[in-house]
């Protein structure tokens, strides 16, 4: 074979025996590119889907490509040719090096990573074997080929050279090339780069090689920052948190210590749609009946604070009580990087097991590596999953949320006790996709918007998979043991639906302060030492570590956190968005506009009382601050410089998330620390016990019989609708003849 093909390529240079440099280049940039966009579908899962996204990743290794090899068309003879193969080989090996590391970590080297003495070398090298697969040296085949050309001499070296304008004009090329590229992506994937959330995404629009610049041009940009950072930049952050920090309620401090905590997430999920009803049905009866619950603590003033992050923002705020950054993702630019002081870390170091379920891929929002950060002990993401690799089980960002809820189980039921479980839904994201399933169940309303009609029937799903989930934890006896959080990560609809918006709460116009009551979203805390009811304290996500570690009885007095316990009597009301508006009982500030917070009606600044003024400017000046000392903190990395003597700095190397290692820890875990649910039931499953009524799980005879049954009752309405219309068509002339002269 390897013959053959040298054949062919030294016939190639016999004729084209003229300008044999430049056959040589375009030998070289076809294989890079060929073997770069193989690997695209073959080891890397991009998600390539429709023409344009074909064409993008056809192009995207072009630009850089022409740009390396383009170097040794400025040199003549034999020294040409073998800058060619060497840039061809530092691409080739750049490409093998991330085919090695995807395949153990579902992401791309960065050189945080790389450089920062993380477990990559380590869990690489201890599993090298079971990782690497012969066909992987494949990408060196041409490599190989043109080397063994070279050196017997059976390509003809080109001693005079090019023009010096050929070699320009190539390079130049390469430039071009490098803006196509990126304007096609941008075209198919605005502020790609801005609100970068995912590795895959990069590269599918730009490339490998061009996500190495970004992630290189990303890493000296904090390496920068952090190395301007000094500890004397921490002290007056601490003097500001201190001396705006609320007191516990001696009523609720430790009432839940030593309980389990769950957080279950609800992706965007938006207060209205509480008790929201659609024809006279409930939007989401399950967590109407939660949030009413007698035990159940539930917040009517709550708003998300998230900038560009985004679900990401809201995980920095519920894990860390820490911001997200102005622009972009700070478990993106620094969830690698950075020293955390996290709620799962220090959970963790107090005995609880730590864990984080999804059902997408790990490197979603830089969460492999963040989680590592953070001190999750367990990440179950899509790996995880054997269902989430059937096509009918995913719709839009993930596994369908009944599904992922119910395999979720089968690892729960296996953490040590007490735990503390993340538990991220997808289903209800945006563009709020369905299948027949979801739109069966519940009617989409009627706006004319076709994202925001589709949105009340994810929400309906996602809420019929939570009651599944909470009838699980109430037969399995996790229930009255645990402190359930559930909230809403962020707004569902933006404001660009402004017509939708204001059909669905009833109203002929929006104003910014419609808005800004827009941005509320649940947040529910249960426990059954808890008495329950509507508290109406304003607050955001940021105050949710805050007042979780009140509950547990965690002393939170020397933690650098910017959030306070929303059941403090000292609760200061201001929420902070990242915008820099806010909100707070007496005034909400949105879009530069304010409005009083009990009527809507609208503020004038400049004809303002005194005291009004007053307090806007206060208010601000608390925002304003909340927000830089939060940003500080981040991009400075300044937790590196805060030592507790309550709290061990972690190291990420000790933490791994493969399928592998983690099926293996939980195994042993049933042994030394026989505190899990399964442990306790003496190994005896407890799955039996999980009921949920998701088609998809259903038997084909039984899809089939639940299809046909819909099929027939929408025939039946149908013939309902047909014969009101007939009587009502009858009954109109009889009316109109008997009321004639």
């Amino acid at each position: 074979m390897i013959k053959k093909i040298s054949l062919q390529i030294k016939n190639f240079f016999v004729q084209n025996r003229t300008r044999p440099i430049v056959s040589f280049f375009l030998i070289n940039l076809f294989f890079i590119e060929l073997k770069t966009v193989i690997e695209y579908y073959i080891n890397f899962n991009l998600g390539i889907k429709g023409m344009m996204q074909v064409l993008i990743a056809v192009l995207n290794p072009l630009p850089t490509a022409i740009l390396f090899l383009s170097i040794a068309l400025y040199f003549r003879g034999y020294l040409a040719y073998w800058l060619m193969i060497l840039m061809n080989l530092l691409q080739t090996l750049w490409l093998f090096a991330n085919i090695l590391y995807y395949r153990e970590f579902s992401d791309f080297l960065s050189f945080s990573i790389m450089s920062s003495g993380s477990s990559v070398g380590e869990n690489l090298g201890k599993s090298i074997a079971g990782i690497v697969h012969i066909s992987d040296f494949l990408v060196f085949l041409d490599i190989a080929v043109l080397i063994l050309l070279l050196i017997f001499r059976q390509i003809t070296s080109d001693k005079q050279g090019l023009l010096k304008r050929f070699s320009l004009l190539t390079s130049a090329l390469g430039f071009v090339l490098v803006f196509v590229v990126f304007g096609l992506a941008n075209s198919n994937r605005s502020g790609l780069l801005t609100r970068s959330f995912d590795n895959n995404y990069i590269v599918k629009y730009l490339g490998l090689n061009e996500y190495a610049a970004f992630n290189a041009l990303q890493t000296h940009n904090q390496a920068v920052s952090r190395q301007k950072a000094t500890a004397a930049e921490l002290k007056p952050i601490q003097k500001w948190i201190n001396s705006h920090r609320a007191p516990a309620n001696v009523k609720y401090y430790g009432v839940e210590k030593g309980k389990n905590v769950f957080v279950f997430h609800l992706e965007s999920f938006q207060q209205f749609l509480i008790d929201y009803k659609v024809n006279g049905k409930e939007v989401t009866p399950n967590l109407n009946a939660f949030y009413h619950d007698q035990h159940t603590i539930s917040f009517d003033n709550f708003y998300n604070q998230v900038g560009q992050g985004k679900t990401s923002d809201a995980e920095t705020m519920l894990d860390n009580s820490l911001f997200g950054l102005p622009s972009g993702s700070a478990m993106v630019k620094y969830g690698t990087s950075n020293t955390f002081q996290s709620g799962p870390a220090i959970l963790s170091q107090m005995g609880y097991t730590t864990a984080a379920f999804h059902g997408d891929v790990p490197s979603f929002w830089n969460r492999n590596n963040t989680y590592k950060s953070w001190g999750y002990d367990y990440f179950f993401s899509k790996d995880f999953y054997p269902n989430s690799l059937k096509a009918d089980y995913n719709v839009g960002y993930g596994m369908l949320d009944k599904i992922f809820l119910k395999d979720s189980a089968k690892y729960i039921q296996q953490l040590p006790q007490p735990f503390y479980a993340k538990i991220i839904t997808v289903t209800n994201h945006y563009p709020y996709e369905t299948n027949k399933e979801i739109s069966n169940q519940f009617p989409a309303t009627t706006t004319g918007d076709k994202t925001v009609d589709h949105y009340v029937q994810t929400a309906h799903y996602l809420d019929t998979a939570f009651g599944e989930f909470l009838s699980w934890l109430k037969t399995s006896g996790l229930y009255n043991n645990s402190v359930i959080y559930v909230y809403g990560d962020h707004y569902g609809i933006s404001e660009n639906h402004q017509q939708a918006i204001a059909q669905l709460l009833k109203k002929s116009e929006i104003t910014n302060y419609d808005l800004a009551q827009f941005q509320k979203v649940p947040f529910m805390v249960h426990a059954s030492n808890l008495q329950g009811g509507i508290n109406h304290t304003y607050g955001g996500e940021i105050d949710v570590l805050p007042t979780l570690f009140d509950l547990l009885g965690i002393p939170s007095n020397d933690t650098i956190q910017f959030g306070n316990d929303l059941l403090s009597t000292s609760h200061r009301q201001i929420v902070s968005f990242r915008n820099g508006d806010f909100a707070t009982p007496t005034v909400i500030k949105m879009n530069g506009t304010y409005w009083h917070t009990a009527t809507g009606k609208a503020i004038k600044y400049k004809d303002a009382s005194k005291s009004m003024k007053a307090y806007i400017d206060a208010t601000q000046r608390y925002v304003d601050q909340q927000l830089d000392y939060s940003d500080e903190v981040v991009t400075g990395d300044l937790l590196r410089f805060y030592h507790r003597s309550d709290f061990k700095t972690l190291v990420k190397k000790d933490y791994n998330y493969t399928l592998k290692d983690s099926l293996a820890r939980l195994k042993q875990a049933q042994k030394t620390n026989p505190s899990s649910l399964l442990a306790k039931n003496h190994g005896k499953s407890l799955l039996s016990l999980y009921k949920t009524d998701e088609i998809m799980l259903k038997s084909t005879a039984k899809i089939k019989a639940y299809y046909e049954k819909i099929k027939e009752e929408k025939q039946q309405q149908e013939q309902q609708n047909s014969s009101k219309a007939s009587s009502s068509a009858s009954v109109q002339p009889s009316q109109a003849s008997s009321s004639s002269p």
